[in-house]
């Protein structure tokens, strides 16, 4: 009889235990199953950002760059590079802003209340408007060219100012996400932004910066001094 009442006794305790001890598995399988997620959620931030970073902070400038590069060439071999240089550049931007749109839309929890959010959504339509207006372009001289450079330039340059903004909010948000620092990449990303700005200002004064220091002959000194008076007007 006591060994009975052993047995019933051990049986009843593993009855009571049994339950606690598949819950106890089970909230750790959760717990695994969330840091799993959010190493991979973390993963794919980071990786947007990065896209965003590559499309609209390094090649949609170095495209610009390029093609004002390309203003006083007249023709010739180095002009077919820096046109090239723009088409690609411009092309592969498009590409990875939309990779990123993608993987915005396909793992991110868009609520849209958020400027970064919203913001990216204009940039978006913008960048394929643009990208539709560069496949259009007419041919120099024809009827509607000056219209159609006029409003590729303003799309180009509304794009970049807004892909700029929105890099500086999405790494607003990744803090917000993440609670991880993001001053050095805020700082970086400035003086980038910054080197590129002073290459666009001084590309046109370049030519004139080197002449500064070629002797003239009077006559051009002449010539050189009334039309920087006609200018100064």
């Amino acid at each position: 009889m006591q060994v009975l009442a052993g047995k019933l006794v051990s049986f009843t305790m593993f009855i009571l235990l049994v339950p606690s001890l598949v819950s106890s598995i089970d909230e750790d399988n959760n717990d695994n199953i969330k840091k799993v997620i959010s190493h991979k959620l973390m993963f794919e931030i980071t990786l947007h950002g990065f896209l965003l970073w590559a499309s609209m902070g390094f090649l949609m400038p170095i495209g610009i760059l390029a093609i004002r590069m390309s203003n006083g060439e007249e023709c010739g071999r180095k002009l077919q590079i820096l046109f090239y240089v723009h088409a690609v550049s411009q092309i592969l931007s498009v590409l990875l802003a939309t990779t990123g749109a993608i993987m915005s839309i396909k793992n991110f929890n868009n609520s849209f209340n958020n400027l970064h959010q919203r913001l990216g959504v204009a940039l978006y339509g913008i960048i394929w408007l643009q990208a539709l207006t560069g496949v259009l372009r007419p041919w120099r001289g024809c009827k509607g060219r000056t219209v159609w450079f006029f409003a590729h330039w303003l799309l180009g340059t509304t794009v970049c100012v807004l892909g700029v903004i929105s890099i500086y909010t999405g790494l607003g948000a990744y803090y917000d996400k993440t609670s991880k620092s993001t001053k050095l990449w805020t700082i970086a990303f400035t003086v980038e932004i910054t080197v590129i700005v002073l290459i666009y200002l001084f590309q046109d004064k370049w030519v004139h910066i080197q002449n500064q220091g070629v002797p003239v002959r009077p006559s051009e000194e002449h010539s050189s001094i009334g039309n920087e008076k006609g200018t100064d007007k």
